[in-house]
């Protein structure tokens, strides 16, 4: 009998369900995945807004994930929150003792009310993190706080993260106008790759989360990162749909 993949989630939590752990790890149980977490803050939310956030000491963060990794047969690592520069390094730190294992990282920078969620002081440690990362799933707006330069072009930016070592970007679009939404997949030495779907007239919090823990599980899977993203877009996508009134 095969073994069930397992996936160490390395996020924050977040007490109305919206986002954060809870939708990862429902993610990951969709795709028939284990989790496994890191906890590495606790926050009091609804779904308007953040009014507390509380962080776990880094090196508490860092023992968790080195117990789930003593525990299990971890597949894939997908990171969210991590809301200070020492628990950036601290995930780095164990990250870079497992180069074997893929690592998903969605760049939780602030909250969808506005709250910030990582201090600037901690973006060069973020930038050497995503040299260790299978791929890096920024939205828009966090690509353009992550990528030096003046460009507003997002290729472009997400050009100069690749140039910085991060090893592929995936650039969502889901900020973006138009009748699709389109995410973009860049990586040295491949041609540009897009992911469409039709863009729908609705919101839903969580997405990213439920994005690269998608991929984490199909990567977990194993499949290649451009059909583990193609699967994970169709099912956020879906998730959309679901939550669209009947007949629209």
């Amino acid at each position: 009998m095969a073994l069930i993949p397992h996936v160490l989630v390395v996020a924050g939590s977040d007490s109305s369900g919206g986002a954060g752990i809870v939708r990862d790890i429902e993610t990951l149980a969709a795709f028939g995945v284990k989790a496994s977490a890191a906890i590495t803050a606790v926050t009091v939310q609804t779904h308007a807004s953040v009014g507390h956030v509380d962080t776990v000491a880094p090196d508490i963060v860092a023992a968790q994930m080195r117990a789930s990794l003593a525990a299990n047969t971890v597949a894939a690592i997908k990171i969210g929150m991590l809301a200070t520069s020492d628990t950036v390094s601290a995930v780095a730190e164990v990250v870079a003792g497992h180069p074997d294992i893929p690592v998903v990282i969605d760049p939780v920078l602030v909250s969808t009310s506005g709250v910030a969620l990582l201090p600037p002081d901690a973006r060069p440690g973020l930038l050497a993190l995503f040299r260790q990362c299978t791929v890096v799933t920024p939205n828009l707006p966090e690509l353009s706080w992550l990528a030096s330069g003046p460009s507003d072009d997002a290729t472009t930016q997400a050009g100069n993260l690749i140039r910085s070592g991060a090893r592929a970007v995936l650039v969502k679009g889901g900020h973006g106008t138009g009748e699709q939404s389109i995410d973009v997949l860049l990586r040295p030495g491949h041609q540009d790759h897009p992911f469409a779907t039709r863009r729908l007239a609705i919101t839903m919090r969580g997405t990213g989360c439920m994005l690269a823990s998608a991929i984490a599980a199909r990567l977990a899977h194993g499949d290649e990162l451009a059909a583990a993203i193609d699967a994970a877009k169709a099912y956020v996508h879906g998730k959309l749909v679901d939550k669209m009134p009947h007949g629209t």
